[in-house]
């Protein structure tokens, strides 16, 4: 990817578009190829671009191996929302270690309904895959809850201002756009759909109507003096003239700012070469229509925050903001193991049916035409040699050999730079580890990988469960309080395989000399593997048990 992209070019026609802004061309150009790694199309993709040997290339799955090697070690065993406080029991005010204790079991079942680990196996793939990863969250109506879905990466196409570069800041407009093939069927043309989330000053109500051409618009609401009408709840600062609304998670804290919807369509025919998609012509859109009526036309949608969740697989560079796909650095090991096994399959055909050179024989004719017929190797084949005569055969099984040497070499270099390891590839017999904590240290460079790999997406999944909880609160969800959110993360579990009986000693001995809680017990307890499926339950089961146990009398002295 050093050239310049093109459009229209090779393999990458598709994007030929020319809504696609430059800057993007190229990210959507190492998407689809690290896509290609990941299907073994590799070779096709060269095929495509020009490269005559293209379609020889064998590939034999390693890309996605290494891809699913580095998910399963990133999600680990499981994944638990956490809130602080809500396993407390000693030291806290009752009321606190209740709401949080609430909020977690909320969470969770929010979680659980949504299929949470289903979507986080969906996204981290994409992240793993291609650097990037994209959530959304929409308040649904019909169900009473946030929904959460998954957007492939190439879809997003953030507006981001010399401020907002950085990953860490979040920017305030985005656009979630992609092209609708023609359906001659139905009469549909080509069309560009474009969503964009963006924050904004609070306006006057609007509600849903007609343009003149018959097309549904939103349209600004007045009162019966002419006047605009507000939103139920929106005050008139008095000092600035703006308007203000109080949200639910920030009583006492009006603000000024709401997230508008936009979901449009475009006909293809109607953009020109000075059209992106940051400047689509508005006079050429066509608003869709949501299940209520509500025509998403910058639609208010209560909340002051963007329910747009950009995960990137490491921790972007300062002043950057995409992440580096795992298999970046190790793509030419993946281009010398598939050249390598190319080889090997040639030189395993010369071995398994050799080249023979005979002398001194009397070739045979068909009898019909006369003409020479070709030898066949073939078991219980007999050849009558004249005197004098010699058979030779050419062993390639040296070459064969020194190939798989080869690949093995490759397959440790891959282990190595991609910081997966062989131990955690499997590329290493387990019996020829001759200890334990032999396998620890060789496991070091994947324990930093994940480490660093959970660090780049902490900070994201709170984000979310943040979000969740507020998306509750402006949905007027019953059980729902005003006020402040509450801190929410996401425990990821043990993604290698734990000594449980080692933890299970260290845990009883820590709490028996009083250095470690109940509640830090139970918690590594559960981290550890063992079947724990909700600690606070688990605490209150030994503290019920405790008290219940009859306490014994001191042996009288002496």
């Amino acid at each position: 990817m050093a050239a310049p992209p093109r459009r229209g070019f090779g393999p990458f026609g598709e994007l030929a578009s020319g809504w696609v802004p430059n800057e993007d061309l190229r990210r959507l150009q190492a998407y689809k190829l690290l896509a290609a790694y990941d299907n073994n199309q590799a070779g096709q993709l060269a095929a495509a671009g020009g490269d005559e040997t293209g379609l020889d290339r064998r590939e034999l799955g390693d890309a996605s191996k290494v891809i699913e090697s580095a998910l399963g070690y990133l999600l680990g065993a499981e994944q638990t929302i956490v809130v602080p406080g809500a396993e407390q029991k000693d030291g806290a005010a009752p009321d606190a270690v209740r709401n949080a204790a609430d909020v977690q079991q909320r969470l969770r079942a929010w979680a659980e309904r949504e299929l949470l680990s289903f979507r986080m196996q969906q996204a981290e793939r994409s992240a793993i895959r291609c650097g990037d990863a994209v959530y959304t969250l929409a308040w649904e109506p019909s169900k009473g809850r946030p929904v959460l879905r998954t957007i492939d990466a190439g879809f997003y196409y953030p507006e981001l201002t010399d401020e907002e570069v950085d990953a860490a800041e979040y920017p305030s407009r985005v656009h979630l756009a992609w092209e609708l093939p023609e359906d001659e069927r139905r009469g549909l043309k080509a069309r560009l759909r474009r969503i964009t989330y963006e924050l904004g000053p609070i306006g006057a109500a609007s509600g849903p109507g007609r343009s003149k051409d018959g097309f549904p618009v939103r349209e600004p609401m007045t009162g019966a003096d002419g006047e605009p009408v507000l939103i139920a709840g929106d005050t008139v600062d008095p000092e600035t003239g703006t308007i203000v609304r109080t949200y639910p998670w920030a009583p006492g804290r009006p603000s000024a700012v709401t997230c508008y919807l936009t979901d449009a369509e475009w006909l293809l025919d109607d953009l020109k070469a000075q059209h992106d998609i940051h400047n689509l012509p508005m006079n050429k859109a066509r608003y869709g229509v949501r299940s209520d009526g509500q025509v998403l036309q910058a639609l208010d949608l209560m909340i002051d925050f963007l329910p747009v969740i950009h995960l990137t697989n490491t921790i972007p560079d300062s002043g950057e903001h995409w992440g580096q796909p795992l298999i970046a650095k190790v793509m030419q090991v993946l281009d010398e193991l598939s050249a390598t096994d190319s080889d090997s399959a040639a030189a395993s055909d010369t071995t398994g049916s050799p080249i023979i050179g005979l002398s001194g024989i009397r070739l045979p004719k068909d009898r019909t035409t006369g003409a020479t017929l070709p030898l066949q190797v073939r078991g219980g084949t007999v050849w009558a040699l004249a005197e004098g005569g010699s058979m030779h055969t050419l062993d390639t099984s040296a070459q064969l050999a020194e190939l798989r040497a080869r690949t093995d070499h490759l397959l440790d270099r891959l282990a190595g730079n991609s910081r997966l390891t062989s131990s955690g590839l499997g590329t290493i017999d387990p019996a020829a580890v001759p200890s334990g904590y032999a396998l620890q240290l060789a496991l070091g460079p994947l324990d930093s990988l994940v480490a660093s790999m959970r660090l780049a997406r902490a900070h994201k999944y709170a984000l979310m469960l943040r979000m969740v909880q507020r998306l509750y609160q402006a949905g007027r969800a019953e059980g729902w309080p005003e006020g402040d959110t509450l801190p929410a993360r996401l425990a990821w579990g043990p993604h290698t395989p734990t000594d449980r009986a080692g933890v299970l000693n260290e845990v009883v001995k820590g709490y028996t000399a009083g250095v470690l809680s109940l509640e830090t017990s139970v918690r590594m307890l559960a981290a550890a593997g063992y079947p724990i499926d909700d600690a606070i339950q688990e605490i209150e089961r030994i503290t019920a048990a405790a008290a219940a146990k009859p306490q014994q009398d001191p042996a009288p002295a002496g």
